[in-house]
């Protein structure tokens, strides 16, 4: 059995698929790729495909992660063209590599986020940031199933700044208008901070409060690297493994001479 690991994206009207609806259309890629797919046992068999910390509904996302299970061994460069081609535009796959190493998921444990506040200046961005980082604790609120659940927003955010729009490859926002942009880097703790509850918490700190609902986009997920505080690529030592594999594999090989063979 062969494991792939795909990055892909949700990206412009497709931010508002849920999760749910984002299965189905994979699941029908699959098959119109014709990727031979390893199924789980019993009286309702389904593919093996593992979705690892998915973005919530209603944001864009740069960095989605998931991992497949198949019978045959395909290159995953070709794989991945093929169920591009078969997924609708805005669900992009963008790189594959062969599973080398286990934990995928443990190693997503922060995410960049990008918050496009329309109709905010930049000053106003900033002196929140500055009031959001200078406090020790920020409690926020948040709905769930089993009541309204109080939590400090502040501790799992490692870097919160407010910059100008540099512009928008996307066209579907003004730029005419005051607009701030915030980066955000949130280590994935429990309870899990989303940038939402950070919106929240800049409200409860310096009252910034958008007009309009903020365009979020997840830019990177990874594993946060405590030295540098970056958020590096989860795949990579998957590369570094099938990389590390290939000289090996040549150099185990039996050697032939030249104008000899097997009887």
């Amino acid at each position: 059995m062969q494991r792939i690991r795909l990055r892909y994206t949700k990206r412009g009207r497709l931010r508002f698929t849920s999760h749910r609806d984002f299965q189905r259309a994979f699941e029908r890629a699959l098959r119109r790729a014709e990727v031979p797919m390893a199924y789980s046992a019993g009286f309702t068999p389904h593919p093996k495909v593992s979705y690892a910390n998915a973005a919530p509904t209603g944001t864009g996302s740069e960095a989605e992660y998931l991992e497949i299970a198949l019978t045959e061994a395909r290159d995953p460069e070709t794989l991945r063209a093929l169920l591009d081609e078969s997924l609708p535009a805005g669900l992009d796959i963008t790189d594959a590599v062969e599973a080398r190493t286990s934990g995928l998921a443990d190693r997503l444990t922060a995410s960049v986020w990008e918050l496009r506040l329309e109709g905010v200046e930049v000053e106003d961005a900033e002196k929140a940031v500055e009031a959001f980082l200078a406090a020790e604790t920020v409690e926020v609120q948040r709905k769930t199933k089993n009541g309204v659940r109080t939590f400090d927003a502040r501790s799992a955010v490692t870097e919160l700044t407010a910059t100008r729009p540099q512009g928008d490859p996307q066209g579907d926002r003004p730029l005419d208008s005051a607009c701030a942009i915030l980066r955000l880097v949130v280590r994935h703790v429990t309870p899990a901070v989303r940038p939402d509850d950070v919106l929240s918490g800049l409200r409860a700190v310096a009252d910034l409060a958008p007009p309009v609902p903020a365009a979020v986009t997840r830019l990177a997920q990874g594993l946060f690297d405590e030295e540098s505080g970056t958020v590096t690529d989860p795949l990579a030592p998957d590369r570094e493994a099938v990389t590390a594999a290939s000289p090996t594999a040549a150099a185990t090989a039996p050697a032939t001479a030249p104008g000899t063979g097997t009887a």
